[in-house]
């Protein structure tokens, strides 16, 4: 196990297995398969969350997936990508900070990121981009849908292993409301509590 910065740590700490459903514990044992299978193969590991606008939803998983294998020891590559170039958006950053992720921006009119989990390893590098963009890659990776629009309108990924459809609600539909941070950051924290489940499963 790696550790995580202390805001981070305590934030794990409050996730709770037990909310996640056994209906969607089978949704996400397909992917929990292909991560086991990988590894028992002793071949790398490489996850791309794709969303339409990679903006949201495949962002938050794209970093909640890496923070969670880092926890857990397990070398895997945590990448994310859209259908569309927009940026990330600023409530999902906002969220993430509130969190406890220390994340540093480069101010352009689609923002980079350097998103900090742990002292002890190097952050993800963090933007909207197209799912086959030159960071990402190419071959021998899961294409994990987050968003049903993206799953019903790509109906082929280029280079992916396996498509595995893992949606999450879009907390967009707030997006200037009372419950706006609420929602997000009850988004973040189903993802973040189903990637930690995910790779608590990893032998």
């Amino acid at each position: 196990m790696n550790t995580l910065l202390p805001s981070l740590e305590k934030f794990r700490k409050q996730l709770d297995f037990s909310l996640i459903s056994e209906e969607r514990k089978n949704i996400l044992n397909e992917l929990i398969q292909y991560i086991q299978q990988q590894r028992n193969n002793k071949k790398e590991i490489h996850l791309n969350f794709i969303c339409t606008h990679n903006s949201r939803r495949s962002q938050f998983s794209q970093v909640w997936a890496k923070t969670a294998a880092c926890y857990y020891g397990i070398d895997m590559h945590s990448y994310s990508g859209g259908v569309e170039v927009t940026e990330f958006n600023q409530r999902a950053v906002d969220s993430l900070v509130r969190t406890g992720f220390r994340i540093a921006k480069k101010e352009e009119e689609n923002p980079k990121y350097l998103v900090y989990f742990s002292d002890d390893v190097a952050p993800l590098f963090c933007f909207s981009k197209l799912y086959d963009n030159e960071l990402n890659a190419k071959a021998n990776f899961a294409a994990v849908m987050t968003c049903s629009h993206a799953d019903e309108n790509c109906p082929f990924i280029p280079g992916a292993d396996k498509r595995i459809p893992v949606r999450y609600n879009d907390p967009k539909e707030f997006d200037g409301t009372a419950l706006e941070k609420e929602k997000y950051d009850e988004r973040s924290k189903e993802i973040a509590t189903e990637m930690f489940y995910i790779f608590s499963r990893i032998k």
